[in-house]
């Protein structure tokens, strides 16, 4: 595993809300879904490189805000056309109030 970063603190995430979060030159989707649980996945639609923070999250399902493809934000996977090419997820962790996720 690679290095943890900072991301925010627990209290800048809502629930059901996407959050861009830059890191050098690469961006990631940091999503909060209802149960309060975080996730971590790139940052841009692999159907034509949309920014995915612009998204709308239901349940577990994160949609691209350009044509609509969605992917379970649990694993990247795309579930939903034209989204077929699923998005690298990256693994987070809660401490003392802050949200940190790993990065290669």
């Amino acid at each position: 595993m690679g290095m943890w970063l900072r991301v925010c603190a627990v209290g800048d995430l809502m629930p059901e809300r996407v959050t861009r979060f830059d890191a050098g030159d690469t961006t990631y989707t940091i999503v909060r879904v209802a149960d309060g649980t975080y996730y971590a996945l790139e940052g841009y639609c692999t159907h034509e490189r949309t920014l995915l923070a612009d998204g709308l999250v239901t349940g577990f399902d994160l949609e691209c805000p350009a044509h609509f493809g969605a992917f379970d934000v649990r694993t990247g996977e795309a579930v939903v056309p034209p989204a077929c090419i699923d998005l690298r997820s990256y693994p987070v962790k809660v401490e003392a109030g802050e949200v940190f996720i790993a990065v290669d």
